[in-house]
């Protein structure tokens, strides 16, 4: 198992955690299997009212996919599989609030966990990055995300800079991308702290809160995920170009920002 639930009781809090530190929390074909059943399970638990997404160790929240992880693909460019799509809760049809506790990096696959979160705590060792660009790779699913989470012009720096840059937490605070800027290692304890006071609501009204903030922007979200395939076959490079590109990388060769 790549994924720990814990459920406490007495406050109807669940804390889910991407459990891969050693793979900085990257996504495989399994962890995402496991992701999915996690939510759904969790639509059923009348026990737990809100739930905490966190990720293992001091040094990633999620890494997005594991680079390692074989995705078979069908050969017509109109069925792409993309195995991230059903890892969110709100995917899942999970209206049960879900608070992010970002420490370390939160990069490219990590916003569909992030955007379908109803809002972020970070400490301050978080950054946030979008490496697409950088490796010849569509940036679709999670551009279209971020873009209703941050001002535009956040939201297209980071995903058109790649790896050139990383968003700090202080200025992911500063642009609203994160809500709750803790200390080093506090991130988690103060998005419990969030989603304790949450399940103590009534649930029909908090859920139904939930709902209402998501479909604020669904229209548009349903529109633009529409494209998304396209954009992704017609302008993502060869895999063989992709890992190229991936291999030459230079690491710490980026600017915070």
């Amino acid at each position: 198992m790549s994924l720990g639930v814990r459920t406490d009781g007495d406050t109807g809090v669940a804390v889910v955690t991407l459990d891969r530190p050693d793979r900085l929390n990257a996504i495989d074909l399994a962890l995402a299997a496991e992701l999915t059943e996690c939510w759904r399970a969790l639509r059923f638990d009348d026990s737990v009212r809100a739930v905490v997404l966190t990720g293992a160790g001091e040094r990633a929240f999620c890494t997005g996919i594991d680079r390692d992880a074989v995705v078979p693909q069908p050969a017509s460019p109109y069925m792409l599989d993309d195995p991230l799509l059903r890892i969110g809760p709100k995917a899942n049809d999970l209206w049960k609030p879900v608070v992010a506790a970002v420490r370390g990096m939160a990069c490219g696959g990590a916003f569909y966990l992030l955007g379908e979160s109803d809002f972020v705590v970070a400490d301050t060792t978080a950054a946030f990055f979008d490496p697409h660009t950088a490796y010849g790779m569509v940036s679709a699913y999670e551009s279209v995300l971020m873009a209703g989470r941050m001002p535009y012009g956040e939201a297209a720096r980071m995903m058109l800079m790649g790896t050139a840059e990383r968003i700090s937490a202080h200025r992911a605070h500063q642009v609203g991308l994160v809500s709750e800027l803790t200390e080093a290692g506090g991130a988690l304890t103060a998005a419990v702290r969030c989603a304790s006071v949450i399940a103590g609501y009534p649930a029909e009204a908090v859920q139904g809160t939930v709902r209402a903030l998501w479909a604020a922007g669904e229209a548009a979200r349903a529109q633009a995920y529409a494209q998304a395939p396209h954009l992704i076959a017609l302008g993502n490079l060869p895999p063989a170009r992709q890992a190229e590109l991936f291999a030459g990388r230079r690491r710490g060769d980026f600017r915070v920002r």
